[in-house]
């Protein structure tokens, strides 16, 4: 049975292991938090990532799981309502679509639980180093022993170690998109009833939705934005960027900065692309955001990183898991889809893609060849 070390237990890592022992494969997932990541914004599960939900058995809990959005207002400056719509909301889309948007640490708890019956899992932990050879690849960890495997594949994000390991320098592959993000939880002081508000002013501004049954919030702050230091991803250094950034902004802006400086599940990040030439080196391989990275601009992460992961599994499948031809399959199967998708995120700057652009990208793929 070969062995798959798998680096990131979020969508694509989770859903990966779950196709990996299905397929016959032995994975090993590896995450450098200590537990499941809680907070996080609502994510869509759109076209053709609802049949691989489907095909896990999950797609009745994830409907049920889903967010009961109304509808939206857009604010002036000063929160005074400028229009609203009960058709679609900007974060999910059209209201009467077969699509599911629900929260992200819902989907992940529900493919970890899926997964962890099936795969090795090690939180607290995470490669530093690989070492490639004919017969498999050595890892070495940064608290755990090293370990050999067949397989490397790296689920670990925009942010992807793995990558920098394989590739080299994530600058070279990242390309930014002139905006940051921030996402937090706070508690409902807007006694929002499934209803989302979404305000700018300038070049900053913010989107609040209620969740959990109306009692807590899901807060995103945006603003236009240059990339910050890569070498300082302190949180409590990020916290104060996001503050500085947001703090001229009117309306409910002060209580929303006490809830950011509160928040235990801030987090922070620029909203960028990644874009490689291959997604494989050897016997290592990337997957969802780690090889290319739509950037939540794009509304389709989540559903890259599901098919995704269904794609891999099912080349590594067809093969025998001949890493060269599965890879190469994976690509070729998988490219038009990503590229696709990410188009929806620069199709239409400072706004959302056009309906039609969405419907066309979340389903140009077919899942059995």
């Amino acid at each position: 049975m070969k062995t798959v070390l798998i680096s990131g237990a979020g969508v694509a890592g989770c859903s990966l292991a779950h196709w990996l022992r299905r397929g016959g494969f032995a994975p090993t997932v590896v995450e450098r938090a200590p537990a499941l990541r809680p907070g996080g914004q609502a994510v869509d599960i759109r076209g053709v990532a609802l049949d691989v939900v489907e095909r896990m058995g999950l797609l009745g809990p994830v409907r049920a799981a889903a967010t009961r959005m109304r509808g939206m207002s857009m604010l002036d400056a000063d929160g005074h309502e400028l229009h609203r719509s009960t058709e679609a909301t900007f974060s999910s889309g059209r209201l009467d679509s077969g699509d599911v948007e629900l929260l992200r640490e819902d989907l992940v708890g529900m493919l970890e639980q899926l997964a962890q019956e099936q795969a090795e899992f090690i939180y607290g932990d995470r490669v530093t180093a690989l070492d490639q050879d004919k017969h498999g690849v050595g890892v070495e960890f940064e608290h755990g022993a090293s370990r050999t495997f067949d397989l490397v594949v790296g689920a670990d994000g925009l942010h992807s170690a793995v990558r920098g390991l394989v590739f080299g320098p994530e600058a070279d592959f990242l390309h930014h998109l002139g905006t940051h993000l921030a996402i937090f939880s706070a508690e409902n002081f807007l006694g929002l009833d499934n209803w989302q508000l979404w305000q700018r002013d300038g070049d900053a501004g913010y989107g609040i939705y209620p969740v959990r049954d109306n009692s807590e919030l899901r807060v995103t702050f945006g603003f236009a934005s240059g990339p910050f230091d890569p070498a300082n991803r302190d949180p409590e250094a990020l916290r104060r960027e996001v503050a500085e950034r947001m703090g001229a902004l009117r309306w409910e802006t002060p209580r929303l900065l006490k809830a950011l400086r509160e928040a235990p599940d801030f987090y922070s990040d620029a909203m960028a692309q990644i874009r490689l030439d291959h997604w494989s080196r050897g016997r290592a391989v990337l997957l969802g955001d780690a090889g290319y990275c739509a950037s939540p601009l794009s509304g389709q992460g989540t559903s890259l990183a599901l098919v995704g992961a269904y794609v891999l599994a099912d080349a590594l499948g067809r093969t025998g898991g001949e890493h060269r031809a599965a890879f190469a399959e994976y690509e070729a199967r998988l490219r038009p889809f990503v590229e696709a998708n990410q188009a929806l995120a620069t199709e239409n700057p400072g706004g959302p893609a056009a309906e039609e652009s969405v419907e066309r990208a979340k389903n140009a793929i077919t899942l059995d060849v």
